[in-house]
Formats: structure tokens, C-alpha cells, sequence
């Protein structure tokens, strides 16, 4: 996994807005990458006491989620994923003669990738407390890439004072 950060901030008059983004790459698909701790680095440069903090994937076929990081909970989160919309089924978005619309040069067959991310979501909100996440115990921040492994923007807006 690649990390590289890029920052943009604003200030209002009471309340303050900090953006970054990440930019992340998958080993693999299905793969879910806890990227908390990243997020809580542009939480502390935000300096943001008191707001919330947005996690927004700007792709369909990468998700946010918050979730445990357990390794055998991540195996059967995979396996759930991989049941639901198996790779090998057949998608009329895989179907490049028929298919006419949102084509790249580097399209790939990702009708399967589309159909997981249905499960899941785009972003999270997290509130911030004294400059903290407040987050559960066990919960973590994930980027689950479901197609395959190329570079993904994770946008991460705090907003508060």
C-alpha cells in the first residue's frame, strides 16, 4: 500500500474546514485497507477540536466503511463480498461489444465490483470530540477496494472548531 497526502484547508468565521486526500493502492481485490490511522494524522493537522470528520470514496467500485480489524473477520467479510457477487458470474457491464457508455481505455470486467459496492457505502461521518475520533472500541476505518489493484483518492474533510 502507497500513501501520498495532498492538502487543501479553509478558514470561516467560526468554523474551520480541513481537507486532504489520500491516495492509496490495493494489493489485491477484495481488499480491506484500515487507513484510521491516516485519517487521525489529518484529523491532528486539522487542529479541529470540536466537528466531524468525513471519509468519502471518489469511486464505485472502492468502499468506506467502519468496521473491527480482526484478520479472521476480515477473511469472512471477503468471503461474504465474494458470495454475494461472485467475479465469475455473468454482467451485462462486462459486456464491452453490447456496452456503450462510461468506457475507458483501460476498462476492465468489473460488473461484479459495482454489485458488491451496492452493500456497502461511499463515505462515513465520524463526530470529533476534544480533537479525537469518536469512535468504538473495535472500530476502524476501511477502504475496501472490490475491483483491482489501482490508485484510489479517499477524500477526508474534518469540519468544526
Amino acid at each position: 500500500m502507497k500513501t501520498q497526502m495532498k492538502t487543501g484547508s479553509e478558514e470561516g468565521s467560526a468554523v474551520s474546514l480541513h481537507r486532504e486526500i489520500l491516495i492509496l493502492t490495493a494489493q489485491q481485490a477484495p481488499e480491506l485497507i484500515d487507513i484510521t490511522a491516516a485519517v487521525e494524522e489529518i484529523l491532528e493537522r486539522s487542529a479541529i477540536q470540536e466537528g466531524s470528520l468525513l471519509v468519502f470514496s471518489r469511486h464505485t467500485t472502492a468502499a468506506i466503511e467502519i468496521n473491527e480489524n480482526e484478520p479472521l473477520l476480515l477473511r469472512d467479510m471477503t468471503s461474504f463480498l465474494e458470495r454475494m457477487a461472485p467475479r465469475e458470474n455473468v454482467y451485462r457491464h462486462n459486456d464491452f461489444i453490447v456496452r456503450t457508455v462510461n468506457m475507458t481505455e483501460d476498462e476492465c470486467p468489473n460488473g461484479h465490483a459495482h454489485c458488491q459496492h451496492l452493500l456497502l457505502k461511499t463515505s462515513e461521518t465520524i463526530p470529533v470530540v476534544a480533537g479525537e475520533l469518536l469512535l468504538g472500541q473495535w472500530q476502524r476505518i476501511f477502504l475496501i477496494e472490490l475491483d483491482r489493484p489501482r490508485e484510489r483518492e479517499v477524500i477526508v474533510q474534518v469540519q468544526g472548531w
